[in-house]
C-alpha cells in the first residue's frame, strides 16, 4: 500500500496488516529497495496496490523498484477506485492472503473484486469533480446554493441531485464504510443504507487524499463491499484458472496479475469463460 490512511483496521484477528511504501520524498531507493527485498524474502511475493491517484514520482518508484530486483514475484496493482474504495479492495486482499490462493490468484482477483466495490460520495459541488463524468446540466446546479450531489464512481459512475433520484444499489448484501468529510449530513446512512439493504454501517476515519479526488472538502464519502470472506473466497474460487505463458503463475481472467501479461487464449477455447472477460458480476443477471 501506499499510504497508511488507507489501511484499514482488520475484520479478524487473521486478517494480516499490510505495509506502506513510501513515496520518494520520503525514502531514499537504496532503503526502499532493501525494504521490498526483506519482504519478498519474509514472504515470499509482494502485492503492492496503488491508487491511479497516486505522483508519478512514487508509480515510477514502484516500477523501477521491480525492474531493479528483476522480480516477477511483486504484483503491481492499479487500482482505479476513490481513495476508500482502494482500502476496502486492499482489505479484501488482506483476507484472501491468508487463504489456499496462489500469489497469481490473489493479485488477479483485484480487478474482480473491484467490481462488487460500490464507492461514490455525497458532495456539494461537482464544479471541480473531474474523475467521474458529469453533464453541463449537473454543472449548472452546481451554482444553486445549497445543492447536494450523490455520486457514484465505481462500478458504474452515476450522478444525482439529492432528492431527484436515486443511486444504483448493487443487488447483494453489503456492509458499508462512511468517511465523513466537512460535510453535515446523514443522507448516507438514512438514504443509501435502507435503499442498498445495508446490513452494517461503519463510519471511519476520512482518507487525506478524498478532498482532492472528489474535488471538495465538503464531502462525504462510502463504499459498500461484500463483507463476508467465505463469499469473496467463493466468488474468487468460482472463476476458471490459467497459467501464465509468460510468468508461470497462475492467475484468474484475462491479466496476469504478477507480470502484467495478456493471457493468450487456446485457438479451439471459446472466449468469456471467465467472469472478468464479460467485465460485469456475476451476481447481475443482465
Amino acid at each position: 500500500m501506499t499510504s497508511a490512511d488507507l489501511v484499514l483496521p482488520p475484520t479478524d484477528q487473521q486478517t494480516p496488516t499490510a505495509v506502506v511504501l513510501r513515496a520518494p520524498g520520503e525514502q531514499p531507493l537504496d532503503q526502499a529497495l532493501s525494504d521490498m527485498h526483506l519482504l519478498l524474502e519474509q514472504h515470499g511475493y509482494v502485492i503492492a496496490v496503488y491508487p491511479a491517484s497516486i505522483p508519478v514520482a512514487h508509480e515510477r518508484r514502484l516500477h523501477m523498484i521491480r525492474s531493479v530486483l528483476e522480480s516477477d514475484r511483486i504484483a503491481l496493482i492499479k487500482a482505479d477506485l476513490p481513495p476508500l474504495g482502494v482500502a476496502v479492495l486492499v482489505r479484501q486482499l488482506r483476507q484472501l492472503s491468508i487463504c489456499d490462493f496462489s500469489a497469481g490468484v490473489v493479485a488477479s482477483a483485484a480487478r474482480l473484486l473491484s467490481h462488487y466495490i460500490h464507492a461514490g460520495a455525497l458532495v456539494n459541488s461537482v464544479t471541480k469533480l473531474d474523475r467521474v463524468p458529469v453533464s453541463l446540466k449537473a454543472h449548472a446546479k452546481s451554482w444553486v446554493p445549497g445543492s447536494q450531489f450523490g455520486v457514484l464512481a465505481n462500478p458504474n459512475p452515476q450522478l444525482i441531485k439529492i432528492g431527484s433520484g436515486d443511486l444504483t444499489g448493487p443487488e447483494f448484501s453489503t456492509h458499508l464504510l462512511v468517511a465523513k468529510g466537512q460535510l453535515q449530513s446523514d443522507w448516507v446512512a438514512s438514504t443509501i443504507a435502507p435503499a442498498w439493504q445495508v446490513q452494517a454501517v461503519q463510519e471511519v476515519a476520512l482518507p487525506a487524499d478524498s478532498p482532492t479526488w472528489w474535488g471538495t472538502s465538503k464531502m462525504i464519502e462510502f463504499a459498500a463491499f461484500l463483507p463476508d470472506i467465505s463469499l469473496i473466497y467463493q466468488l474468487v474460487s468460482s472463476v476458471r484458472r490459467e497459467v501464465c505463458t509468460w510468468c508461470g503463475n497462475e492467475l484468474i481472467g484475462d491479466r496476469c496479475g504478477l507480470c502484467s501479461a495478456p493471457l493468450k487464449p487456446p485457438e479451439n477455447q471459446t472466449s468469456g469463460s471467465g467472469v472478468l472477460n464479460q467485465g460485469t458480476p456475476m451476481h447481475h443477471g443482465s
